[in-house]
């Protein structure tokens, strides 16, 4: 190994544990903050009370009008964070239209799941190892709540009393403590991985096909996605489906769909060239196979969803070779596009199907929105149930997961992520605080 390789190797170790030192410490000074008398919620339930979130969202929701709308509320929040914490700015995107509306998906979630804490204290862990790419250092949670204090008493000019403030601060305190915990339990990995980009191929003019060489070791399932940060974008990530298992040297595949100018899919498909350098978060989704015997599987994929399920094939590939006994019967992969001048890697994918007798590909193309790719895959109903696995726009996981429950599938039989595509809008998971 070159010196100057080794001395980065290095560097990136040394660098990550005093991150991970800094990370810690921070914590510490957080938990103690919200064990404080002060801290109301949190030294309530370091006693033993168990967090009554039922009785804050009825009192959140009853002054609604008093805050809202939560656009408002937000723009007014950050005003505050950046008046008053004005290094802070540089942990955001320049333009922070979709930041905001990340947090409020964030706040609405928080108060429809209120009187299902579990489901926060899950999904808020998870959000917590995930934001640790974004530089955010749990002390200055604290900081984000003090905004939030400040918007809450001017946005309602002090009607809705102490009680409606400390309501709101408790419950996203809550999302906070577990957001925490989250990323001190990935302490141990990097908060994400500097990779070099290999090969870009462009095919139809809009849609690119990224390989990069993670810079560090970076383990995935089959299904999972990342985010994806351009150094042309700094600080505003994008959630890609990590397609195929690593190739040599740990080499992995990305699918970018160019869907508007100016944001990360335009600078990954169009101003991005090999030699160039890439920063992915932490691999994360729902569209593992899991250890269980897989049964019948349905994948189905619109445009760059193809990039999940080609990552699925050659895991059930690998398995099947493995154990010839395994629990897959038949997979069934339908693929969607407007038209046939959408699908692609077609001669990977015929070559998959010809060596591969448990494979049957559907191409399903045209028809008016999501329609006809819905009943293709409704009408295809496995015999002995079996599992749908689904990767594409939300406008197409939403109408096939419609068109399934009318069926009557069973919702656990079905899963997806909720991936953006179109005008950089939206992302598939609940948003965060405060990055």
């Amino acid at each position: 190994m070159p010196r100057s390789t080794q001395l980065a190797g290095s560097t990136s170790t040394e660098n990550g544990a005093y991150h991970a030192l800094l990370a810690r410490h921070d914590a510490m000074r957080l938990r103690r903050r919200m064990l404080s008398p002060e801290g109301g919620a949190g030294a309530r339930r370091a006693a033993g009370e168990v967090y009554d979130g039922a009785a804050d969202q009825r009192v959140v929701r009853a002054h609604l009008e008093l805050v809202g709308p939560f656009e408002e509320l937000i723009t007014q929040l950050y005003e505050v964070l950046f008046t008053r914490h004005p290094a802070l700015r540089g942990l955001f995107p320049g333009e922070m239209a979709f930041q905001e509306a990340h947090l409020a998906q964030a706040f609405r979630y928080l108060l429809d799941h209120l009187d299902r804490p579990e489901e926060i204290t899950e999904t808020f862990t998870r959000l917590g190892r995930d934001h640790r790419k974004l530089g955010v250092r749990p002390a200055q949670y604290a900081a984000f709540e003090e905004a939030l204090r400040a918007a809450l008493r001017a946005r309602s000019g002090g009607r809705g009393g102490a009680g409606l403030e400390e309501a709101w601060l408790r419950m996203v305190r809550f999302g906070v403590t577990a957001m925490v915990r989250g990323a001190e339990a990935a302490l141990h990995e990097p908060p994400f991985w500097n990779a070099t980009v290999t090969e870009h191929q462009l095919i139809g003019g809009d849609l690119a096909v990224l390989r990069v060489v993670p810079h560090e070791t970076f383990r995935f399932e089959a299904g999972q996605y990342t985010d994806l940060e351009s150094a042309l974008l700094p600080h505003t990530w994008r959630p890609y489906y990590l397609a195929g298992e690593p190739g040599a040297g740990g080499e992995l595949e990305l699918h970018v769909r160019c869907t508007g100018p100016g944001g990360v899919s335009e600078a990954l498909v169009h101003r991005t060239a090999v030699g160039d350098e890439v920063r992915l978060g932490p691999p994360k989704g729902n569209l593992t196979l899991g250890e269980e015997p897989a049964g019948d599987l349905r994948l189905v994929a619109w445009d760059t969803g193809w990039g999940a399920m080609k990552a699925l094939l050659q895991e059930v590939d690998r398995r099947v070779r493995l154990s010839p006994g395994h629990g897959v019967r038949r997979v069934r992969l339908f693929l969607g596009a407007a038209d046939v001048a959408g699908l692609y890697d077609t001669e990977y994918l015929a070559g998959v199907e010809r060596r591969r007798p448990w494979l049957s590909v559907v191409p399903v193309t045209g028809g008016d929105g999501y329609g006809r790719l819905a009943a293709a895959v409704t009408r295809a109903a496995a015999p002995s149930g079996g599992r749908v696995l689904l990767a594409g726009p939300p406008a197409m996981v939403r109408t096939v997961t419609a068109s399934l429950t009318r069926a009557g599938v069973a919702g656990e039989d079905v899963r997806h992520d909720l991936l953006p595509t179109g005008a950089e809008s939206g992302h598939g998971a609940p948003g965060a605080v405060p990055a």
